[in-house]
């Protein structure tokens, strides 16, 4: 063992007892601010925890482990997502901006990717794809507690997103499955499971998805690699042969700051990586590879395919789900929200589901959708009911009707609360921040926060 680690990259034999230390130590635990919800400031002054910032991670902070932050009403809210603290360096590495056309093609649970939509802002395409239906859906429940718009979720094999989307994207990540080497400390599981024999199959298996995402970024394109292991043959072997292979892509520089050197992070054994060790930074481990593809990147518009189902009035029904719509944004929505909507993405009816669809979005054709859009309301007969997924992504200013609740953890149970002169829908805010809807009749305000996400037990 002490001549296998003395080979790998950023560390020496004399570090091996400190690196089996770490193993037994006390793991760290970490947070991410969800820039859609709080600006830095008011995340610092409002948070109930000890935080300490994330030196590689903009919106990262370490908390105390014998604190519960996803037991709080913040995290129903979207305030932040929990997340292993190396973990963040992937996404930080990603350089997502406004406007711009993503992957996250290993997608679930959902850290990297609501990382990525922060950076976003609510502008451009993020396409999250996860392959494993249950994943899917854990992802999904995630960007909608976060409040993520611009996002649409894909069930579907690297190779069919390939054929979907060719030298379509600025950025490309690929959080790959791997040996989970790194997460011996955190998860038991990890440590039972590992095997040489696995490693190798995991080297195979990214090295097939890595070829997959290359065809997916245009010229002049960012594709950020990572895992969570230690494992030289699933980390810079994986990208050497990559770059052997893919004479169209290179190493995109540098990508380690004086203040990420200092944080402990070091240089992988490749041009353009960084390694991360639970010996020398505050987190469980992490390696990722940020490559870039020859060529200039395309500026101007983009061209996109309108999606199945795009051409509102030309049934009746249709015509009365628009006008049931249009009735309820007047009567509930602050003017100008609609066109401010419109403006935003493409609306369209699917199954009595209204979406907001991103106009940059392609056809798809029969990919298997998680979530093929913002889903905004379901229609039914005469009216509109509004979704969850769209009341996450509101602000109180957006609407003409909102309730502070006086005890969120009522509503997160889905009790009825007092109703003091409403009528009608109305957003239920915690600190100013949506939780869902509501809606008022009589002396009650009826609860809409879905079943399925309901606790029952106690909340901090």
């Amino acid at each position: 063992m002490r001549e296998l680690f003395g080979k790998l990259p950023g560390v020496s034999v004399s570090e091996l007892p400190a690196f089996l230390e770490s193993l037994q130590g006390e793991r760290s635990f970490g947070l991410r601010r969800n820039p859609l919800k709080y600006t830095g400031e008011e995340f610092e002054r409002e948070m109930p925890f000890s935080l300490r910032k994330v030196p590689w991670a903009q919106e990262g902070y370490f908390y105390d482990g014998e604190e519960q932050p996803g037991k709080s009403p913040y995290h129903a809210s979207g305030a932040f997502y929990i997340q292993e603290p190396s973990a963040m360096i992937a996404a930080e590495l990603l350089g997502a901006e406004p406007g711009e056309c993503i992957m996250d093609l290993c997608a679930a649970p959902g850290g990297k990717s609501t990382q990525i939509a922060g950076k976003m802002q609510g502008k451009g395409l993020l396409v999250c794809n996860e392959y494993v239906p249950a994943r899917a859906e854990i992802l999904a429940q995630n960007m909608e507690r976060t409040g993520v718009s611009n996002c649409v979720i894909l069930k579907e094999s690297a190779e069919r997103c390939a054929e979907c989307f060719p030298l379509f994207f600025d950025r490309v990540l690929v959080d790959a499955p791997c040996s989970g080497e790194g997460m011996f400390r955190k998860e038991e599981q990890a440590l039972l499971h590992w095997s040489p024999e696995n490693v190798a199959m995991c080297a195979d298996r990214q090295r097939e998805i890595l070829d997959q995402a290359a065809k997916m970024v245009k010229p002049g394109g960012v594709l950020v690699y990572s895992t969570c292991t230690f494992s030289e043959a699933e980390d810079e072997a994986v990208i050497r042969d990559f770059l052997e292979r893919h004479v169209e892509f290179y190493p995109d520089g540098e990508v380690l700051s004086e203040a990420l050197l200092r944080a402990g992070i070091c240089s992988g054994g490749v041009s353009g990586t960084v390694r991360m060790w639970p010996h020398k930074i505050p987190g469980e481990g992490h390696f990722a590879a940020k490559l870039r593809r020859r060529g200039e990147k395309e500026r101007g518009e983009k061209k996109s395919g309108r999606a199945k189902g795009q051409s509102p009035g030309k049934k009746n029904t249709e015509l009365g789900q628009w006008n049931d719509f249009r009735n309820f944004c007047e009567q509930y929505l602050e003017r100008g929200y609609l066109q401010k909507l419109e403006e935003s993405g493409r609306l369209a009816w699917r199954r009595e589901r209204l979406y907001l669809v991103s106009e940059l979005l392609p056809e798809t054709g029969n990919l298997r959708s998680g979530r093929g859009g913002l889903v905004v309301g379901e229609g039914m007969k005469g009216r509109v009911e509004p979704s969850h997924t769209w009341a996450m992504t509101l602000k109180k200013e957006d609407v003409q009707q909102w309730k502070e609740a006086e005890d969120p953890a009522v509503y997160l149970r889905g009790e009825t609360l007092e109703n003091t002169g409403f009528r009608g829908w109305l957003l239920i805010l915690f600190q100013g921040r949506p939780m869902g809807w509501g809606k008022a009749g009589g002396n009650l305000i009826k609860n809409h926060y879905p079943r399925g996400l309901r606790i029952y037990g106690e909340y901090e």
